[in-house]
């Protein structure tokens, strides 16, 4: 900014430029924004899809809770057996990972189709629809820390259950 300011001022006292030194130097985004490269439904289609993560993260939660609270019996049995709250707990954690996992491999086959979607568009930006695989590891990442994280809560319900109750009930 400094540059381009002392070689307005030297131009100007050249004579070449009569207005005042009005220079501006954007950062990247700003001059993305500024000469419009992306596309204001693209913005919207991104929001969408944050909504609909966060929707999908709390029917996750919800469904899982549910799963995990019908095998209260079997926790409690493993419990009276002999089995430490931490192991319960720690496998039900996997096995929301393991979901995870299995979200992120067909996360990641929905996510080829639409790119494939978006490229087939005559629009000015279909050509620069493409995975890189950066953001396949962020995929993947996103889709397994997600699934553990909403597997928290119903993993911490499963390890509490008491297993004196669960054994009366048989």
């Amino acid at each position: 900014l400094q540059y381009l300011t002392n070689y307005s001022d030297q131009q100007r006292a050249a004579g070449r430029f009569e207005r005042p030194t009005n220079v501006r130097l954007d950062n990247v985004m700003d001059w993305l924004e500024h000469i419009k490269t992306v596309p204001a439904d693209v913005r919207l289609q991104v929001w969408l899809a944050f909504a609909f993560l966060a929707v999908c993260l709390l029917n996750t939660v919800g469904l899982l809770l549910a799963k995990f609270m019908r095998r209260s019996s079997e926790i409690g049995v493993r419990r009276a057996l002999g089995a430490s709250r931490r192991s319960i707990f720690v496998q039900y954690l996997v096995e929301a990972g393991v979901i995870g996992l299995a979200g992120g491999v067909l996360g990641l086959g929905v996510a080829l189709l639409g790119v494939w979607t978006v490229r087939q568009r005559s629009a000015s930006y279909a050509e620069l629809a493409q995975l890189d695989p950066v953001m396949l590891i962020a995929t993947f990442a996103l889709a397994v820390v997600a699934s553990v994280l909403t597997g928290l809560l119903p993993a911490f319900r499963a390890c509490q259950v008491a297993p004196a109750i669960q054994l009366k009930t048989q």
